[in-house]
């Protein structure tokens, strides 16, 4: 059943919207839930729709590569010599939150304070059990079974994994030693799922396992999630405020391609694993009219898509930042050098 449910999210992408289809995209499944709100919102006001293959960080950048698709979807911003040597402007769509989520019998969501560090140990393997000593010196007052830990991870390239080793890179020197942050690495334990939607579906089935997902897929599977130690020691609940907050002091034009990192961010309130979503887009396509299509599909979901994000626990992102990624589309050329938005 796993397996189909996997493939229906991949292949079949917004079934809903796929009569008009002249809008194609593929890669990271972390914004799935929200381009599917956009894609309805935009199909009922323009009757324009959007085919959008859930299929990782990983398969957008080869499918944009390829040319099969208008655009393709990354979590993992590609480096500016990567743009620029095939071609791509790459540029953020909204922001979300990374949870650990789990499924311990007895624990709620939100009961569970985890720290980087531990989080790190559990994927290294040090950690073991749930009733570990450094797991219950963080929380006292809550019943951890003596039980083997399951972690549970990307089998797939993923934006979402690069995000989270970045993260671990950032709190775990041992982690980043080790194992180092990529949109695929060598997992010293546990059991792979394919996609958000995979892990979702493992942490809900595997009794006392913990995995990686974005935040709307553990409010939309009902999955328990931890609390997560940030960068001022406290631990916030992960929504768009602690997202918003992590963003807060962000410095957009200090990479390529706006291609910055919002882990570990200082803040009282912030969440410590925010991303930030981009697409990729060919400089110079092959078929201007279906970029057009795809970057008019992005402005009205800057202009009109906000609350829909928030619904979903996305944050938008801020009016500012839409306006040079606007004005970044300028490099988005016809044949012969005319902006085509």
């Amino acid at each position: 059943m796993r397996k189909i449910l996997i493939l229906a999210a991949a292949t079949v992408g917004l079934a809903g919207v796929a009569q008009a289809a002249d809008i194609t995209g593929a890669g990271a499944t972390f914004p799935f839930p929200i381009y599917s709100k956009w894609a309805e919102a935009y199909k009922k006001e323009t009757n324009v729709g959007l085919n959008y293959q859930s299929i990782g960080s990983g398969g957008g950048i080869r499918q944009i590569k390829a040319k099969t698709v208008a655009f393709g979807a990354t979590d993992a911003p590609l480096p500016g010599d990567d743009l620029k040597k095939d071609g791509l402007i790459q540029f953020p769509t909204v922001m979300g939150g990374v949870v650990p989520a789990i499924n311990v019998a007895g624990v709620e969501a939100g009961k569970l304070k985890l720290s980087g560090d531990l989080i790190a140990q559990i994927y290294l393997g040090d950690i073991k059990k749930w009733n570990d000593p450094k797991i219950v010196a963080l929380n006292a007052g809550v019943t951890l079974p003596d039980a083997n830990i399951n972690p549970v991870y990307r089998s797939d390239g993923s934006g979402t994994t690069y995000v989270f080793t970045d993260y671990l890179s950032r709190v775990s020197p041992d982690w980043k030693t080790k194992i180092g942050t990529n949109q695929s690495v060598q997992w010293p334990v546990g059991i792979g799922g394919k996609g958000n939607e995979g892990v979702s579906a493992s942490v809900k089935q595997v009794a006392n396992s913990i995995g990686y997902v974005e935040y709307a897929y553990a409010k939309q599977n009902k999955l328990a999630y931890a609390l997560v130690k940030n960068a001022d020691g406290n631990f916030p609940a992960p929504d768009d405020k602690a997202f918003q907050a992590a963003a807060a002091n962000a410095d957009w034009n200090a990479a390529p391609g706006f291609g910055i990192s919002l882990n570990n961010q200082k803040g009282a309130n912030a969440w410590p694993i925010t991303s930030a979503t981009f697409l990729l887009v060919h400089a110079k396509p092959e078929k201007p009219e279906e970029v057009q299509a795809a970057l008019k599909f992005v402005d009205w979901a800057y202009k009109s898509g906000d609350q829909l994000a928030l619904d979903l626990d996305y944050v938008p992102l801020p009016a500012n930042v839409k306006d040079q990624v606007r004005n970044a589309w300028k490099g988005v050329t016809d044949n012969s050098g005319k902006p085509i938005f």
